[in-house]
């Protein structure tokens, strides 16, 4: 299934980073691509530059994102709207989990079930779900919550392949490590400083390199599903082990 068996894609997440990079390389290859966020502002912008439809949705909004799965026929879903919060689970409060959850896992399962039902009816489609290492493995500095959703984005993108056995709908994961986005200095609450301290000495991704890989498995033939792809800079790698000293009582 080449672009040319899609007609029509859904993005989630659609204002900047990945998800307005995605918008501008599906428009490129000719989709009708519905670009989903709550900032209608940037998301006009972005339509003015890449002829997309502008939907200025929260996907917390289940009616909504209800409406909207109503009121066209989706060929590509790109499942990419989420958010990260400082700090982990000793730390954390009840508004950094029901907000994550919310958004980066509660928003996915709900588009998936509105929208892959008619794909699979069609037999057409491909949904992709953006994760994230965090996912994958664990690692000092992350959010608990965070790293719990995003392996929750990797157990519904497998079983989500079963569900749709037998059909030609496809089913990717991309999991991407560090892309300068805005998402660093949202949680830092300072871009240049976030800029300054995540990405001016590091080579790190562009939302542009997580879009071609996007692009790159809806646009792999029929009989190919690219199923998991984890996309790092060349210079990042994961993985490690720390051994905490056992503590020693200072002799009185």
């Amino acid at each position: 299934m080449a672009f040319s068996d899609y007609r029509r894609a859904l993005v989630t997440g659609a204002s900047s980073g990945i998800g307005a990079a995605t918008v501008r390389r599906l428009s490129a290859e000719g989709l009708e691509v519905y670009a989903v966020a709550r900032d209608a502002d940037r998301l006009a912008t972005l339509s003015a530059e890449t002829g997309c439809r502008s939907c200025a949705v929260d996907v917390n909004n289940l009616d909504a994102l209800a409406a909207l799965a109503q009121s066209a026929e989706f060929d590509v879903l790109i499942n990419n709207a989420g958010q990260s919060r400082r700090g982990n689970i000793l730390d954390t409060t009840p508004d950094d989990v029901d907000a994550l959850i919310d958004v980066n896992l509660r928003a996915v399962l709900h588009l998936t079930r509105l929208i892959v039902p008619g794909m699979a009816k069609r037999d057409r489609g491909h949904v992709v779900n953006i994760s994230s290492i965090a996912g994958h493995y664990a690692f000092g500095g992350g959010n608990t919550v965070y790293h719990a959703t995003k392996a929750g984005i990797h157990s519904l993108s497998q079983q989500l392949r079963v569900d749709l056995y037998g059909t030609r709908v496809r089913v990717t994961e991309v999991s991407p490590a560090r892309v300068e986005t805005e998402v660093f200095g949202r949680l830092l609450g300072d871009l240049a400083e976030a800029k300054r301290r995540f990405f001016d000495d590091y080579e790190a991704l562009q939302p542009e390199d997580i879009a071609n890989s996007i692009a790159f498995a809806i646009g792999s033939p029929a009989r190919m599903n690219v199923a998991f792809m984890e996309v790092l800079p060349t210079q990042q790698v994961v993985g490690g082990l720390n051994f905490a000293q056992r503590s020693r009582q200072t002799a009185t």
